[in-house]
Protein backbone atom coordinates (compact mmCIF):
# COMPACT_ATOMS: atom_id res chain seq x y z
CA UNK A 1 0.00 0.00 0.00
CA UNK A 2 3.11 2.18 0.35
CA UNK A 3 5.34 2.85 -2.55
CA UNK A 4 8.80 2.29 -2.23
CA UNK A 5 8.54 1.87 1.59
CA UNK A 6 11.77 2.10 4.39
CA UNK A 7 13.26 -0.77 5.67
CA UNK A 8 13.91 0.09 9.20
CA UNK A 9 16.44 -1.15 11.95
CA UNK A 10 16.20 -4.53 12.55
CA UNK A 11 13.46 -5.31 10.70
CA UNK A 12 11.12 -2.90 12.57
CA UNK A 13 7.52 -2.90 10.88
CA UNK A 14 7.09 1.03 11.81
CA UNK A 15 9.03 3.97 12.77
CA UNK A 16 7.63 6.01 15.24
CA UNK A 17 8.32 9.45 15.96
CA UNK A 18 6.06 11.90 19.13
CA UNK A 19 6.83 15.05 18.58
CA UNK A 20 6.49 18.32 20.08
CA UNK A 21 6.23 21.52 19.47
CA UNK A 22 6.74 23.37 22.10
CA UNK A 23 5.01 27.28 21.59
CA UNK A 24 4.82 28.14 25.24
CA UNK A 25 3.02 31.53 25.40
CA UNK A 26 4.78 32.81 22.04
CA UNK A 27 1.20 32.14 20.08
CA UNK A 28 -0.48 35.22 21.63
CA UNK A 29 2.40 37.44 21.77
CA UNK A 30 2.56 36.89 17.85
CA UNK A 31 -1.03 37.11 17.27
CA UNK A 32 -1.51 40.36 19.63
CA UNK A 33 1.78 42.36 20.42
CA UNK A 34 0.17 45.53 21.02
CA UNK A 35 -0.94 44.12 24.83
CA UNK A 36 -0.17 40.46 24.87
CA UNK A 37 1.84 41.35 28.86
CA UNK A 38 -1.78 41.85 30.12
CA UNK A 39 -3.55 38.73 28.80
CA UNK A 40 -3.40 36.40 31.53
CA UNK A 41 -5.18 33.15 30.76
CA UNK A 42 -3.25 32.99 27.85
CA UNK A 43 -0.39 33.61 28.77
CA UNK A 44 -1.00 30.81 31.76
CA UNK A 45 -2.04 28.35 29.10
CA UNK A 46 0.89 28.38 26.86
CA UNK A 47 3.00 28.59 30.00
CA UNK A 48 1.57 25.38 31.04
CA UNK A 49 3.44 23.32 28.73
CA UNK A 50 7.16 24.30 29.74
CA UNK A 51 5.92 24.46 33.01
CA UNK A 52 4.03 21.41 33.42
CA UNK A 53 3.70 19.16 30.95
CA UNK A 54 6.91 18.68 29.42
CA UNK A 55 9.03 17.63 32.99
CA UNK A 56 5.89 15.10 33.09
CA UNK A 57 6.09 14.15 29.52
CA UNK A 58 10.80 13.64 30.30
CA UNK A 59 9.83 11.65 33.03
CA UNK A 60 7.38 9.26 30.27
CA UNK A 61 10.26 9.71 28.19
CA UNK A 62 13.09 8.92 30.47
CA UNK A 63 11.50 5.36 32.26
CA UNK A 64 10.56 4.30 28.78
CA UNK A 65 14.00 4.94 27.13
CA UNK A 66 13.13 7.39 24.54
CA UNK A 67 14.73 10.03 22.45
CA UNK A 68 12.12 12.23 20.56
CA UNK A 69 12.70 15.45 18.68
CA UNK A 70 10.93 18.91 19.95
CA UNK A 71 10.05 21.93 17.89
CA UNK A 72 10.60 24.92 19.74
CA UNK A 73 10.33 28.62 19.19
CA UNK A 74 13.94 30.92 19.64
CA UNK A 75 11.80 33.42 21.93
CA UNK A 76 10.98 29.97 23.70
CA UNK A 77 14.44 29.19 24.38
CA UNK A 78 15.42 32.29 25.57
CA UNK A 79 12.52 32.53 27.76
CA UNK A 80 12.68 28.53 29.11
CA UNK A 81 16.30 28.16 29.18
CA UNK A 82 16.20 25.58 31.77
CA UNK A 83 13.41 23.50 30.28
CA UNK A 84 15.94 23.54 26.84
CA UNK A 85 18.24 22.18 29.02
CA UNK A 86 16.47 19.81 30.23
CA UNK A 87 15.32 18.20 26.72
CA UNK A 88 18.29 18.02 25.52
CA UNK A 89 20.41 16.52 29.03
CA UNK A 90 18.01 13.56 28.48
CA UNK A 91 19.44 12.96 25.01
CA UNK A 92 16.33 14.36 22.83
CA UNK A 93 16.65 16.32 19.35
CA UNK A 94 15.65 20.16 19.65
CA UNK A 95 14.60 21.43 15.85
CA UNK A 96 13.90 25.12 14.19
CA UNK A 97 10.54 26.47 15.10
CA UNK A 98 10.64 29.73 13.77
CA UNK A 99 11.57 32.81 16.44
CA UNK A 100 8.48 33.64 18.00
CA UNK A 101 5.83 31.47 15.58
CA UNK A 102 5.73 33.94 12.75
CA UNK A 103 3.95 32.76 9.87
CA UNK A 104 6.57 32.24 7.43
CA UNK A 105 3.68 33.57 4.79
CA UNK A 106 2.76 36.35 6.51
CA UNK A 107 6.38 37.13 6.99
CA UNK A 108 7.68 36.57 3.57
CA UNK A 109 9.98 38.50 1.91
CA UNK A 110 11.88 39.07 5.79
CA UNK A 111 12.46 35.08 6.93
CA UNK A 112 16.22 35.72 6.79
CA UNK A 113 15.95 37.90 9.85
CA UNK A 114 13.99 35.17 11.78
CA UNK A 115 15.64 32.30 10.58
CA UNK A 116 18.91 33.41 11.41
CA UNK A 117 18.05 35.31 14.46
CA UNK A 118 16.93 31.54 15.76
CA UNK A 119 19.79 29.63 14.84
CA UNK A 120 22.13 32.59 16.79
CA UNK A 121 19.57 31.68 19.78
CA UNK A 122 20.26 27.70 19.04
CA UNK A 123 23.70 27.97 19.16
CA UNK A 124 23.47 30.16 22.76
CA UNK A 125 21.51 28.27 24.54
CA UNK A 126 21.26 24.88 22.99
CA UNK A 127 25.05 25.30 21.88
CA UNK A 128 24.26 23.16 18.64
CA UNK A 129 22.97 24.13 15.28
CA UNK A 130 19.28 22.75 14.89
CA UNK A 131 19.33 19.51 12.40
CA UNK A 132 15.78 20.08 11.31
CA UNK A 133 12.88 22.66 10.69
CA UNK A 134 8.96 22.82 11.42
CA UNK A 135 7.47 25.77 10.02
CA UNK A 136 4.95 27.68 12.13
CA UNK A 137 1.39 26.52 11.38
CA UNK A 138 3.03 24.30 8.61
CA UNK A 139 3.22 27.90 6.12
CA UNK A 140 6.58 26.80 4.61
CA UNK A 141 7.74 28.54 1.84
CA UNK A 142 10.29 28.31 -0.93
CA UNK A 143 11.94 31.80 0.97
CA UNK A 144 12.32 28.60 4.14
CA UNK A 145 13.72 25.65 1.93
CA UNK A 146 16.17 28.14 0.40
CA UNK A 147 17.54 29.25 4.09
CA UNK A 148 17.57 25.30 5.01
CA UNK A 149 19.63 24.21 2.48
CA UNK A 150 22.01 27.68 2.76
CA UNK A 151 22.27 26.85 6.42
CA UNK A 152 22.81 22.85 6.20
CA UNK A 153 20.14 21.91 7.71
CA UNK A 154 19.10 17.95 6.74
CA UNK A 155 15.59 17.74 6.30
CA UNK A 156 11.83 19.94 7.20
CA UNK A 157 8.74 18.44 8.80
CA UNK A 158 6.12 20.91 7.26
CA UNK A 159 4.93 19.41 4.31
CA UNK A 160 2.16 17.05 3.29
CA UNK A 161 3.22 14.92 -0.16
CA UNK A 162 3.91 11.55 1.24
CA UNK A 163 3.04 8.80 4.09
CA UNK A 164 6.23 8.16 4.28
CA UNK A 165 9.95 10.31 4.40
CA UNK A 166 11.36 11.19 1.19
CA UNK A 167 14.06 13.82 -0.31
CA UNK A 168 13.13 17.51 -1.53
CA UNK A 169 15.42 18.24 -4.55
CA UNK A 170 16.25 22.00 -5.20
CA UNK A 171 18.79 23.47 -7.33
CA UNK A 172 20.50 24.53 -4.30
CA UNK A 173 20.63 21.29 -3.08
CA UNK A 174 18.66 18.35 -1.29
CA UNK A 175 16.75 17.93 1.94
CA UNK A 176 14.90 15.11 3.64
CA UNK A 177 11.04 16.16 4.33
CA UNK A 178 9.36 14.00 7.51
CA UNK A 179 5.66 14.65 6.44
CA UNK A 180 3.16 16.04 8.72
CA UNK A 181 -0.38 15.50 8.34
CA UNK A 182 -3.35 17.38 9.87
CA UNK A 183 -5.02 13.71 10.89
CA UNK A 184 -2.10 13.27 13.35
CA UNK A 185 -1.51 16.52 15.15
CA UNK A 186 -3.64 17.16 17.99
CA UNK A 187 -4.62 20.83 17.24
CA UNK A 188 -8.02 19.90 15.44
CA UNK A 189 -9.90 17.95 18.62
CA UNK A 190 -8.08 19.99 21.83
CA UNK A 191 -6.92 23.46 20.83
CA UNK A 192 -10.15 26.20 21.81
CA UNK A 193 -8.16 29.51 21.25
CA UNK A 194 -10.39 32.00 20.69
CA UNK A 195 -7.52 35.07 21.11
CA UNK A 196 -5.83 33.71 17.50
CA UNK A 197 -9.10 32.40 15.81
CA UNK A 198 -9.10 28.94 16.98
CA UNK A 199 -12.55 27.60 18.23
CA UNK A 200 -12.57 23.89 18.10
CA UNK A 201 -14.91 22.01 19.78
CA UNK A 202 -12.95 20.57 22.17
CA UNK A 203 -13.21 16.33 22.29
CA UNK A 204 -12.65 14.15 25.43
CA UNK A 205 -9.10 12.39 25.76
CA UNK A 206 -10.27 9.28 24.38
CA UNK A 207 -12.30 11.01 21.12
CA UNK A 208 -9.14 12.79 20.43
CA UNK A 209 -6.83 10.22 20.61
CA UNK A 210 -8.38 7.40 18.86
CA UNK A 211 -8.25 8.88 15.65
CA UNK A 212 -3.95 8.74 15.74
CA UNK A 213 -4.33 5.01 17.06
CA UNK A 214 -6.48 4.10 13.97
CA UNK A 215 -3.70 5.96 12.00
CA UNK A 216 -0.79 3.94 13.88
CA UNK A 217 -2.41 0.83 12.87
CA UNK A 218 -2.82 1.71 9.16
CA UNK A 219 0.90 2.87 9.00
CA UNK A 220 2.57 -0.33 10.90
CA UNK A 221 0.51 -2.78 8.56
CA UNK A 222 1.88 -0.90 5.84
CA UNK A 223 5.14 -0.60 7.29
CA UNK A 224 5.10 3.06 7.29
CA UNK A 225 6.02 5.94 9.57
CA UNK A 226 3.79 7.67 11.85
CA UNK A 227 4.25 10.88 13.25
CA UNK A 228 2.14 12.80 16.13
CA UNK A 229 2.49 16.27 16.32
CA UNK A 230 1.83 17.20 19.93
CA UNK A 231 1.89 20.37 22.10
CA UNK A 232 2.99 19.86 25.34
CA UNK A 233 -0.01 22.91 26.26
CA UNK A 234 -3.06 20.60 25.02
CA UNK A 235 -1.59 16.71 24.70
CA UNK A 236 0.52 17.20 27.89
CA UNK A 237 -2.57 17.80 29.92
CA UNK A 238 -2.63 15.06 32.49
CA UNK A 239 -5.85 13.16 31.34
CA UNK A 240 -4.29 13.10 27.87
CA UNK A 241 -1.43 11.97 28.33
CA UNK A 242 -1.95 9.55 30.40
CA UNK A 243 -3.42 7.80 27.49
CA UNK A 244 -0.43 8.85 25.24
CA UNK A 245 1.58 6.99 27.66
CA UNK A 246 -0.37 3.84 27.72
CA UNK A 247 -0.43 3.69 24.39
CA UNK A 248 3.33 4.07 23.97
CA UNK A 249 3.37 1.19 26.70
CA UNK A 250 1.68 -1.30 25.15
CA UNK A 251 2.99 -0.48 21.26
CA UNK A 252 6.89 -0.97 22.95
CA UNK A 253 5.55 -4.55 24.47
CA UNK A 254 2.99 -6.11 21.36
CA UNK A 255 4.31 -4.41 18.11
CA UNK A 256 7.73 -4.27 16.37
CA UNK A 257 8.32 -0.53 16.45
CA UNK A 258 11.54 1.12 16.27
CA UNK A 259 11.20 4.70 18.12
CA UNK A 260 13.24 7.17 16.95
CA UNK A 261 14.39 11.19 16.72
CA UNK A 262 13.87 12.91 13.36
CA UNK A 263 17.45 13.24 13.10
CA UNK A 264 17.74 9.39 13.88
CA UNK A 265 15.48 8.69 10.99
CA UNK A 266 17.50 11.34 8.59
CA UNK A 267 20.61 9.33 9.39
CA UNK A 268 18.96 6.06 9.02
CA UNK A 269 17.67 7.21 5.63
CA UNK A 270 21.44 8.20 4.99
CA UNK A 271 22.97 5.04 5.56
CA UNK A 272 20.35 3.45 3.19
CA UNK A 273 21.38 5.41 0.55
CA UNK A 274 25.48 5.38 0.86
CA UNK A 275 25.29 1.05 1.38
CA UNK A 276 22.80 0.85 -2.28
CA UNK A 277 19.66 -0.42 -0.15
CA UNK A 278 16.95 2.04 -0.64
CA UNK A 279 16.87 5.42 -2.52
CA UNK A 280 13.79 7.81 -1.58
CA UNK A 281 11.01 9.07 -3.91
CA UNK A 282 11.88 12.74 -4.60
CA UNK A 283 10.08 15.81 -5.39
CA UNK A 284 11.54 18.38 -6.84
CA UNK A 285 10.65 22.61 -5.50
CA UNK A 286 9.45 24.96 -6.15
CA UNK A 287 6.44 23.48 -7.27
CA UNK A 288 6.31 26.28 -9.76
CA UNK A 289 8.12 29.18 -11.01
CA UNK A 290 5.33 31.80 -10.03
CA UNK A 291 1.46 32.47 -9.95
CA UNK A 292 -0.52 29.91 -11.40
CA UNK A 293 -2.73 32.80 -13.28
CA UNK A 294 -0.13 35.12 -14.33
CA UNK A 295 1.44 31.83 -15.93
CA UNK A 296 -2.06 31.11 -18.02
CA UNK A 297 -2.15 34.40 -19.16
CA UNK A 298 1.51 34.41 -20.61
CA UNK A 299 0.04 31.37 -22.82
Amino acid sequence: MIRNPIPWPNGAKCAVAITFDMDADSLIHIAKPGDSHDRLYPISMGRYGPMVAIPRILDTYRRFGLKQSFFIPGWCLETYPDVAEAILKDGHEIGHHGYLHEDPIATRGTQREWFERTLDVHQRICGQAPRGYRAPVYNITQEVVDLMVEHGLRYDSSMMGDDIPYQLDTSAGSLYEMPVHWGTDDWPPFAHFDEIGYMMPVKSPSQGLAGFWEEFDAQYDAGGFFMLILHPFLTGRLARWKQVEAWIEKTRADKDVWFATLDQIADHMDMLKRDGLWAPTTQTLPYYPGPILAEKEKT
